[in-house]
């Protein structure tokens, strides 16, 4: 039996395989609304037998887009065109539909990528960025204003009212982004937290704002609804954030009740240099998984079923995570399912779509 395929639970989330759509910016939002792009774009790949879909980076505040086309989740305007697109899709698939919350800090006031994605400084059209200390991503970018008490607190509220927005939209799991260089990143690398104060300095203060947050959203959400939170296993950088250092932080998010990580990499400093391959993030996922026996989810050029199912019956992670290969072949896990012997859902009306090859692909229960 592909243990690819085989069921497991996410907290009280009970999913029909390991395979799960990994958040991707889209960058065609509407002053943060979803607009039919998601439709297209959800709709099409809650029919790709996942047994996850993660919705991409949703900015918790209007100042932590990456860029003005971003996805947010902050009143309720953004709330109903969003709610609005799950409720389309779920009407297709039963598919389980998480989301991704987060805050962009100094990566914030950006254009999209097919523009070049420049930082846009607050003369030029774009905002005052926040960080943890007033330090640049890059040299030519606007500096970010350093976040003071009363800012750290908005933060705080404004994720766990999202949080509870995603609730009753009817997400089932929510995934808070830490990874990548976005804001509560910044607060965990030594490269980006300069401050002095109880949220800088020692590793447990730099970890000390991202379990706050996990805290406060894991005591308003329902206890059914599972909370994770995504991570850069390291910087790639020298001095910067580092496996020892996800390891240690895992452990503290574990000791506050949360459900899974979610592990990725880089994204801080433009100094990183990372040894792209197949499966190059996947030592950090077993890494952090023999060392504190959380749920892991492996991502990072995973693009071969074989592959993909050798990650999972080794033990290296529990799940593994799709995001470009799942572009490239939105029907990724059906031809996974074909060469693996195992089944997939698929919505009934393309049951008919068995190439002469390929016999009872589809779950018709």
């Amino acid at each position: 039996m592909s243990q690819l395929f085989s069921h497991y639970a996410i907290g009280r989330l009970n999913l029909a395989n390991r395979i799960v759509i990994a958040p991707m910016c889209q960058y065609s939002a509407d002053e943060g609304k979803a607009t039919s792009w998601h439709q297209i774009h959800l709709g099409h790949l809650a029919l790709s037998g996942a047994s996850l879909l993660i919705v991409e980076a949703t900015a918790v505040a209007p100042e932590g887009r990456i860029s003005p086309r971003d996805l947010g989740l902050w009143d309720d305007e953004t709330g109903q065109a969003l709610a609005e697109v799950v409720n389309n899709v779920r009407r297709h698939s039963s598919m389980a539909l998480g989301i991704q919350l987060a805050h962009a800090g100094r990566k914030a006031s950006t254009r999209v990528p097919w523009e070049g994605g420049d930082n846009i400084s607050p003369d030029q059209g774009g905002w005052q960025t926040l960080a943890p200390s007033a330090l640049p991503f890059a040299q030519t970018d606007h500096p970010p204003s350093a976040m003071t008490d009363a800012d750290i607190e908005e933060l705080k509220a404004d994720f766990v009212a999202a949080a509870l927005r995603a609730q009753r939209i009817g997400f089932n799991l929510i995934e808070l982004h830490a990874a990548h260089g976005y804001l509560l990143h910044q607060f965990l690398s030594p490269l980006s937290n300069r401050r002095t104060d109880q949220y800088g300095g020692s590793l447990e203060n730099r970890l000390r704002l991202t379990l706050e947050v996990f805290q406060a959203v894991r005591a308003a959400v329902a206890s059914d609804i599972p909370v994770g939170v995504r991570i850069s296993g390291s910087d790639w950088v020298e001095g910067g954030w580092d496996i020892r250092q996800s390891i240690a932080l895992t452990k503290a998010l574990q000791a506050s009740g949360c459900d899974y990580i979610h592990v990725s990499s880089g994204g801080l400093s433009p100094r990183q240099t990372i040894p792209v391959g197949p499966g190059y993030q996947v030592p950090f996922a077993r890494q952090i998984k023999e060392a504190t026996g959380m749920n892991t989810i492996a991502v990072g050029l995973i693009t071969e079923p074989e592959q993909a199912e050798a990650i999972v019956a080794t033990g290296d992670a529990d799940m593994i995570a799709l995001a470009r290969a799942v572009l490239y072949d939105p029907r990724w896990p059906w031809h996974a399912a074909a060469k693996l012997g195992a089944k997939v859902d698929g919505p009934k009306q393309y049951w008919r779509c068995e190439p002469h090859s390929v016999k009872d692909l589809f779950n018709k229960e």
